[in-house]
């Protein structure tokens, strides 16, 4: 059997002090079908002749370009491979990453892209730790609350790229999030438990060094993809933004000790938030027990939504529990789930994407029934929300 061809562009500009490193990465993956190109925007340092001692194994394009979005898109139209990557010009593959982005569009040869784990390593290359975000995929967090897939991880299919539009070069901190947001409502995404590679943190890298600037276009993206002008994502990237921001003018207005203790209390008030955006905004707990409110996100190739959830016996508050499902703002069903599990049909409109709220009358308190010191208004436990084409 054929290896497909891959395609990995690393867009590049004054990075010499890094780019060994990532081009070392790629081309000492086992994986033996692969095409590496640099889209370089005209470097001034050491790039040049790093690059040169490798050009018998890859392809080196120095010319001006309008940004890093533009480089990899002149880098991804460029190229031969039927899957397609980017890999920052500071960041690194793991070994084996290649072949497992292969792997995986293979094993789901109808999602628009893959992706997986990684790490988050420092300046000098040394592992801070696993990237702590990532998790199966789920459309309604990625285009409602924030990008839990870590770009160094994913693997395109390029046909899809093409058909969706290549990556928007009006944005220079969210290109990937919003591709993979459009990738997502159209075919999917897939989630492949394989570590792929790392993100190379430090103090100048654009999206710690981005600020205001960066959170004013993620609040754009955000607006534009959810139809909400204050999506969770919002007060996500707002508050992880703008706590450094005023904890620092209060340390200005009310100095010395005091100050510092405000702007400490103050930063914790809005970790506090943030956490409060992450784990509740969707309605879902991290054991897959749902609130009263659950929302759900499904892609535009789905005909019917089939949710499939259970009521455990020994939440006898639940008796008789009622749901009231709306897809996309129009109420669709009422149904009353019985203990045990159960498998509800929604039915969709094909050719967009799918956003379903789904309401329950009534909740268990597991510490009201002697389970621990568990304070949750639980409705329901969700197994999978299936998409049927």
């Amino acid at each position: 059997m054929s290896e497909p061809l891959v395609t990995i562009v690393t867009p590049s500009y004054n990075q010499g002090h890094f780019i060994r490193a990532t081009i070392e990465s790629v081309l000492s993956q086992s994986y033996p079908n692969v095409e590496y190109i640099i889209m370089d925007g005209g470097s001034t340092d050491s790039t040049a002749a790093v690059a040169a001692e490798y050009s018998s194994r890859l392809t080196f394009i120095s010319e001006k370009d309008r940004g890093q979005t533009h480089a990899i898109n002149k880098g991804f139209q460029r190229a031969r491979g039927s899957i397609v990557a980017w890999l920052n010009s500071d960041d690194v593959y793991l070994p084996g990453a290649i072949g497992h982005g292969v792997a995986g569009c293979e094993a789901n040869p109808e999602v628009g892209a893959i992706y997986g784990e990684g790490f988050q390593i420092d300046y000098d290359g040394n592992v801070r730790q696993q990237f702590p975000f990532t998790e199966p995929f789920n459309l309604w967090k990625l285009t409602f609350v924030l990008d839990y897939i870590l770009q160094q991880s994913v693997f395109f299919r390029r046909d899809c790229v093409e058909a969706v539009g290549w990556a928007d070069e009006s944005l220079h901190f969210g290109m990937d999030w919003d591709l993979l947001i459009r990738l997502g409502k159209r075919f999917g995404l897939a989630y492949v438990p394989e570590k792929f590679g790392c993100i190379r943190e430090y103090e100048a890298a654009k999206s710690f060094a981005g600020g205001q600037k960066r959170f004013r276009e993620l609040a754009a993206m955000l607006q534009k993809h959810s139809g909400q002008k204050r999506p969770p994502g919002w007060w996500f990237y707002g508050l992880d933004t703008y706590d450094k921001v005023w904890s620092e003018r209060i340390r200005k207005v009310v100095p010395g000790a005091l100050g510092d203790y405000v702007a400490k209390r103050f930063v914790h008030v809005c970790r506090a938030q943030i956490d409060a955006v992450y784990f509740r905004a969707q309605g879902l707990y991290a054991d897959q027990w749902a609130a009263t409110r659950l929302h759900w996100m499904l892609p535009e190739y789905a005909r019917t939504a089939v949710i499939h959830g259970t009521i455990p016996g020994w939440a006898r508050p639940l008796d008789d529990q009622e749901f009231r499902i709306r897809v996309n703002g129009q109420m669709v069903a009422r149904e009353n789930p019985t203990f045990g599990d159960f498998a509800i049909p929604v039915p969709l409109t094909p050719g967009r994407a799918s956003v379903l709220r789904i309401d329950a009358e009534k909740y268990v308190v597991p510490e009201e029934q002697g389970l621990g010191p568990d304070r949750r208004r639980l409705a329901w436990q969700l197994r999978r929300i299936e998409a049927v084409r």
